[in-house]
């Protein structure tokens, strides 16, 4: 009896097979780190076709002979090659992580953003339900919440809050776009085919680029440092550091009890004075200083994560982040470069 309830405890600790989209991404690249630091061996990586996910072997644990890393060149338009990516997963989880991201206007928003964006989405819930995925962990943004100029004013942003594509479209802010109707075609499809996943909305990511290029997010930072004026207005409701978000995916993946949308950011507050945060932490560099409000009427709230905070997430102090996002900038030399790639 002894023996067999050994054998029963050991099967349960066996972690079971994953699939992160997007995984050689500023988030993908640490959604795997952190599985791997939590025991998960087989990890299946769908990364952009011809892309490099050359980084992610050399993570911690990632060339134990226990751990098998398994790649896929994955166009997320390709539902073939999402099915191939995702069918090894059964009665384990997808981390669905990619969709297009840059700071660049589109030339052809439809094509370049939207159609990833939902599609790929669509894609991803058919394979995961195709074969027998126990649940979807699928990273919207703050940009599915906000901007929502109807938001009754004074009233602090919560998960209950919708991008008005209205209001995006009118202004040709293609990404609040894309990303909001990615996370409804998902709730959609879940509701109608009985399919378990969970969302969650991380703010502005930050912290140490562990893959070779230069994230969209990151060079929000980047561009602070030298000299940007830009009040982000219309992409900002706070910061997180990445591997919080990280971990908040698993457990998102391993509680039970997660449902529905979780914001991700450590506190709502103004752009200028996340500026100012980084201007004392970083005197040396000619960050600009903001007059008045950059998100007007924004209300700011310190524990605006508070679904993840009861989870047990704990969040790393801003300040940590910044140095981490500063640190590593410099390490890869990307202070002084102009354009950043897509995340």
């Amino acid at each position: 009896m002894a023996e067999q309830q050994r054998n029963d405890a050991a099967a349960a600790a066996v972690k079971p097979p994953v699939c992160v989209t997007g995984a050689n991404g500023f988030i993908g690249s640490w959604i795997v780190k952190t599985l791997l630091e939590h025991g998960y061996t087989t990890i299946h990586l769908s990364i952009f076709p011809g892309s490099d996910p050359s980084h992610l072997f050399s993570l911690p644990g990632a060339t134990s002979p226990a751990v098998s890393l398994i790649v896929h060149h994955v166009s997320l338009l390709d539902a073939t090659a999402v099915d191939k990516a995702v069918e090894g997963c059964a009665g384990g989880g997808v981390f669905h992580v990619a969709s297009p991201c840059t700071l660049e206007d589109s030339v052809d928003p439809q094509a370049e953003l939207v159609d990833p964006a939902v599609k790929g989405t669509l894609n991803v819930l058919a394979a995961a339900k195709k074969y027998g995925v126990r649940r979807v962990v699928l990273t919207s943004s703050i940009s599915a919440l906000v901007p929502n100029p109807g938001w009754p004013a004074g009233t602090v942003i919560d998960e209950s809050c919708w991008t008005d594509l209205d209001y995006c479209i009118s202004r040709q802010k293609w990404y609040p776009v894309s990303k909001t109707l990615a996370e409804k075609a998902a709730w959609d499809f879940a509701k109608k085919n009985n399919l378990d996943i969970v969302a969650i909305n991380p703010a502005t990511c930050l912290g140490q680029l562990l893959q070779p290029g230069l994230n969209a997010s990151c060079a929000v930072v980047q561009q602070l440092l030298e000299g940007s004026k830009d009040t982000q207005e219309y992409h900002w409701l706070g910061a997180v550091h990445v591997k919080d978000v990280a971990m908040a995916q698993l457990m998102l993946f391993e509680n039970p009890n997660a449902s529905g949308r979780y914001l991700c950011t450590n506190g709502i507050y103004q752009f200028a004075d996340f500026a100012e945060k980084v201007s004392k932490l970083f005197p040396e560099f000619l960050v600009h200083r903001f007059a008045g409000e950059t998100q007007p009427g924004m209300v700011g709230c310190k524990d605006a994560a508070k679904r993840l905070i009861e989870l047990g997430l704990n969040f790393t102090p801003i300040e940590d982040a910044v140095r981490d996002t500063v640190f590593s900038l410099k390490a890869k030399g990307f202070l002084g470069q102009k354009k950043p790639s897509s995340s």
